[in-house]
């Protein structure tokens, strides 16, 4: 269970972005809802990973935290829709930034290629 954001400590910032914005599926609901508004099954069908339970208590979170909107439309079956709100909005910037990070990091991050590592190959480490 995470903890109250009010709690967060006040010394890092940091620190009191990622007890909003941590969790697995959060950032990848906000890029998506930042296409425009978006139902449950449209936003679960986008992160094919995530399950039921855990899409609604992120975006529950997110609610909570100012940073989704879920609208109730009165019609028979009932229509709910979620949204950013201006504060979720302000997260736009970064979120394609971190985005276009990992999109990067994935074709560059460093391989362990373990033909090069002497332990690997059987070889002693020079100390």
């Amino acid at each position: 269970m995470r903890s109250n954001v009010e709690e967060a400590p006040d010394y890092c910032a940091i620190e009191f972005a990622m007890e909003v914005l941590g969790g697995r599926w959060k950032l990848a609901i906000l890029k998506n809802l930042m296409s425009g508004t978006h139902r449950f099954g449209d936003l679960r069908r986008a992160l094919p990973g995530v399950t039921q339970r855990m899409l609604a208590r992120q975006l529950r979170e997110l609610q909570d935290d100012g940073l989704v909107s879920r609208t109730v439309h009165r019609e028979v079956p009932p229509r709910v829709e979620y949204a950013l709100t201006e504060v979720g909005r302000s997260l736009e910037a970064i979120v394609d930034d971190l985005d276009a990070w990992g999109r990067w990091y994935r074709e560059n991050r460093p391989r362990r290629d373990a033909a090069a590592e002497p332990e690997a190959a059987g070889q002693e480490v020079a100390g």
